[in-house]
């Protein structure tokens, strides 16, 4: 428990959501009636995904992986090595691997995905933390880390890049199947913010997971950058790229994903004073999420608090058998 409390320091309001410190031939989806106008309200989203859109995020699992791995320190038996790996959409994939080196036994594997801005260092805390319990973490950086610019530039190009991230995370998951130390049926998510968000499509398409935490989450950039915190944002957009970004993203909003998570069991984790997310997307998330889920709400903001770490902590350790608290 003195871990817990000494590291809760960790970064878990990174998003933009703010800062802390079908296949190629498939034709896309048409928004709903309505919705292809210069409005900056909330587009209909329409029914839950199609096969051709879930089709959208499948690459060669019998592809490759060139893992390169860097170890970078080691102390309390827990090495902490910097990695790459090839990306089913070219490139590498960038990030830490975490490992409790020093244990003998098969180790359950958490993929942990870390807000926007940010990076797999804005984790590095928490993937420590969940490593001294026993567990072997990966964390990966967002495709947007691999260029220039701001993070969501409502053009095509995010389209891409949401699309890249959900074959960056299954590959993360292939890494850790890999690891000779991590136990295949105990491998769980746990995303923070826009990671929370991105785990919402993820968890649906990657079902190998045994359970995924979605922390401070909502239905994803289209959701985010369509409510009221931003209605200021949006409304700056010109009429054309509001349509077309809205046309690109809509078909792929994790929302739309997320009733085809189940059976893997849902820990999700809000805050009744986030700012950033609003109790009514919050809510909007929980009801569309099947069972089994655990639904969470803390006084605070969206960094959470202690009470929230302990909690997620302790369903990890059911789910997946993380370590208990000390």
């Amino acid at each position: 428990m003195k871990r817990l409390i000494a590291m809760f320091s960790v970064c878990v309001c990174a998003s933009a959501f703010t800062a802390c410190t079908g296949s190629p031939a498939e034709p896309k989806n048409e928004l709903k009636p309505g919705s292809d106008s210069c409005s900056i309200a909330r587009p209909d989203f329409g029914g839950a995904a199609s096969a051709g859109e879930r089709s959208l995020f499948a690459y060669d699992v019998n592809a490759p992986l060139n893992l390169e791995k860097t170890a970078e320190s080691t102390g309390n038996g827990i090495e902490v090595s910097t990695i790459s790996f090839s990306s089913p959409d070219g490139g590498s994939v960038t990030g830490l691997l975490v490992d409790p080196v020093t244990r003998s036994s098969l180790r359950p594997g958490i993929v942990l995905m870390h807000g926007m801005p940010g990076t797999a260092r804005s984790v590095e805390a928490e993937a420590k933390l969940l490593a001294s319990y026993g567990a072997v973490v990966i964390a990966i950086d967002a495709p947007f880390n691999r260029r220039s610019g701001s993070t969501v530039r409502f053009i095509d190009d995010d389209r891409a890049e949401q699309i890249q991230l959900i074959k960056d995370l299954q590959r993360a998951v292939d890494v850790l199947r890999s690891r000779a130390n991590v136990d295949d049926d105990r491998i769980g998510y746990v995303g923070f913010s826009y990671g929370g968000a991105m785990g919402v499509l993820f968890v649906p398409i990657e079902r190998r997971l045994k359970a995924a935490a979605l922390v401070v989450a909502d239905g994803g950039l289209v959701s985010h950058f369509t409510g009221p915190e931003d209605a200021n944002m949006m409304a700056s957009l010109s009429c054309a790229t509001r349509v077309n970004w809205f046309r690109e993203m809509v078909p792929i909003e994790p929302i739309r994903f997320i009733s085809s998570a189940s059976p893997t069991p849902l820990l999700l984790q809000s805050g009744k004073l986030d700012a950033l997310v609003s109790i009514a997307d919050a809510e909007t998330l929980q009801a569309a999420a099947p069972e089994p889920k655990t639904i969470r709400w803390y006084q605070a903001g969206h960094g959470l608090n202690l009470q929230a770490a302990y909690d997620r902590h302790d369903w990890l350790h059911e789910q997946i058998g993380l370590d208990p608290r000390q």
